[in-house]
């Protein structure tokens, strides 16, 4: 019987877009504890691109786990077309989504099929369609982890102690750097959800969006230092993070916590004299946290933002939309 095949998006180098190859490979075959997925739409994520420039060993890992030709991608959103014998609560028939082996290089969602680990995924909220329920796997998890449960006591890469969340409620402020990009607003919407005030800082071209997600207060970082306007805040979750994230300290109160999504490089000395705490964590696969957070977006009490969407064959200028940065939420690959 013949090999049956699919359509993939491949690396067989590293490079820029022009390196993700469309091409014909087997269908994948769903080993013990997985289901294989028929994918309807994948989310393009910044592990996709750092992949595809040339990294191939995870935060964490001791060595490479990538060798090429390999296939990118994490997030998901589909039809069940078969699963694992010893794969229970899954069918045949489910629509489901979810964010694939986690933190690895080995999701390998750019395909029109993909073997997917049963225990990442969820049932696709019934109220939305696979482009949105596609955006929101890795960053929707990375908001819930950071800011509502980590829900796993695995150590992180970034630091020795375990992450933890602060808690959010109506006496709470929290401060969104990059508030306008995929973990941004799901963290806006978050925040909101459990009752906290919530001061978004993003470009002005987003002020209007941000408000409509529930924003209180917003700050255009392009006409002011946000740093030099906000003060008292409870929480900053700054999802650009790196090495100016420190200048987000002086925002916080004495006992507030400033989360960077990318961790950055901040003087001990500095926070202890604050008396702040800084902390991040690394976002994981996890379908049972997904499957709470898919009942908040069947209910639209959080929506998914679709920066724009190209075929899977066209993943080159979805990368390319990527690079130019200024992203208003999540950019999708469609597969027909």
């Amino acid at each position: 019987m013949p090999t049956q095949t699919m359509r993939a998006i491949r690396l067989h180098e590293h490079g820029g877009p022009e390196v993700l190859r469309y091409d014909e490979v087997p269908i994948p075959e769903p080993a013990p504890g997985e289901v294989l997925v028929r994918v309807h739409a994948v989310g393009v994520n910044p592990p996709d691109w750092y992949l595809r420039d040339g990294l191939t060993t995870m935060p964490g890992e001791p060595e490479a786990t990538v060798s090429l030709p390999t296939v990118p991608g994490t997030d998901v959103s589909g039809v069940v077309e078969a699963v694992a014998a010893d794969v229970h609560g899954l069918a045949p028939g489910d629509e489901v989504f979810g964010l694939l082996r986690f933190p690895s290089f080995s999701g390998s969602a750019y395909a029109e099929y993909v073997a997917a680990p049963a225990s990442d995924l969820a049932i696709k909220p019934a109220g939305i369609d696979h482009v949105h329920a596609a955006g929101a796997p890795m960053a929707g998890l990375t908001a819930w982890q950071f800011l509502i449960d980590v829900g796993h006591d695995l150590p992180s890469p970034f630091q020795k102690a375990r992450h933890r969340p602060t808690t959010l409620d109506d006496g709470t402020t929290v401060l969104v750097n990059g508030a306008a990009g995929g973990v941004g607003h799901f963290a806006v919407q978050l925040a909101k959800w459990k009752g906290a005030r919530v001061i978004a800082v993003a470009s002005g071209t987003h002020e209007s969006f941000l408000r409509d997600l529930g924003a209180d207060r917003f700050i255009d970082y392009t006409r002011s230092r946000p740093e030099e306007l906000v003060h008292d805040v409870d929480l900053v979750l700054d999802t650009v993070g790196g090495p100016r994230s420190d200048r987000f300290l002086h925002t916080l109160k004495r006992g507030g916590a400033h989360f960077p999504v990318f961790p950055g490089n901040f003087d001990e000395e500095e926070t202890t004299k604050l008396d702040v705490t800084v902390s991040s964590a690394q976002v994981r696969s996890n379908g049972a946290q997904l499957a709470e957070l898919g009942r908040l977006l069947d209910t639209g009490t959080v929506r998914v933002s679709i920066d724009s969407t190209f075929t899977l064959a066209d993943a080159r200028a979805a990368h390319e939309r990527a690079a130019r940065g200024h992203i208003r939420g999540k950019i999708i690959l469609t597969v027909t």
